[in-house]
């Protein structure tokens, strides 16, 4: 029976892998934001056959509680076989231009308060030598867009630790999964104007993300095709990015 963190549990994409390793029947240990959609993602689980399933308050930009979070999830569970950080924020990057606060606090949502969580969990499965941390960043880290780049700025600083953290863990038997999701219907992007062919449903990406975890990958771009459009546009030239780039 597999054990599993998740942080951002009641996010759209985290709530449909949460019900999928529910009905695996694992247990299952939530943090978020908000209780009270913590609590009904927590009933839903237990209903689809969940083992055990406990819900805990966290503001991951609130560093100094990570420890505690961690050490109610070891009571709770014992050891850890999955971990998924999916919890952030769709900046509004126009106002990040005008407030460096703004700006700040979306890198620290976005960015830092996962490195730092995962500066501790890296710790604590090393010690296991075992387990998966499994983290969602963002096509828009491949490459800084004038649209978002706060936001592709902190998926890729995500994106480069988790490379380096995968290689440091690779020989204590920790897997480290880079998520690339590209758009997906969720509550984050409600309201923007998104090409309809690209767009895929949380549950499209929670099962591309559940199957990524069994077998043991390093990275993934979610759904597939996004892995070759990321591509192109990685190897577009500089001259040519910046004049096609929104």
């Amino acid at each position: 029976m597999k054990n599993v963190l998740i942080v951002g549990g009641s996010s759209a994409i985290a709530a449909a892998c949460a019900r999928r390793w529910a009905e695996q029947g694992a247990n299952l240990f939530l943090t978020g934001r908000q209780p009270l959609r913590l609590d009904a993602v927590a009933q839903d689980l237990r209903v689809r056959g969940a083992g055990n399933v406990l819900t805990h308050v966290l503001d991951m930009n609130d560093h100094l509680q990570h420890p505690a979070m961690l050490d109610a999830c070891r009571r709770a569970l014992g050891s850890i076989d999955i971990v998924l950080i999916a919890h952030g924020s769709l900046p509004d990057q126009t106002q990040c231009e005008r407030d460096v606060g703004a700006a700040l606090h979306e890198l620290s949502t976005n960015a830092i308060s996962t490195i730092a969580l995962l500066t501790l969990l890296a710790g604590l499965l090393e010690s296991q030598r075992s387990g998966t941390l499994a983290v969602i960043a963002s096509v828009a880290g491949d490459r800084g867009r004038p649209s978002n780049y706060v936001y592709g700025a902190a998926k890729a600083a995500v994106a480069t630790f988790c490379e380096g953290l995968r290689a440091r863990l690779f020989k204590s038997g920790v897997r480290v999964l880079t998520i690339k999701p590209g758009f997906v219907d969720t509550p984050m992007t409600a309201g923007l104007s998104l090409p309809g062919p690209l767009v895929a449903s949380p549950e499209r990406v929670a099962a591309d993300i559940v199957r990524a975890v069994e077998r043991g990958k390093d990275a993934l771009y979610t759904p597939w095709f996004w892995s070759g459009i990321m591509l192109v546009i990685r190897a577009l030239p500089g001259f040519v990015f910046k004049r096609v780039s929104l």
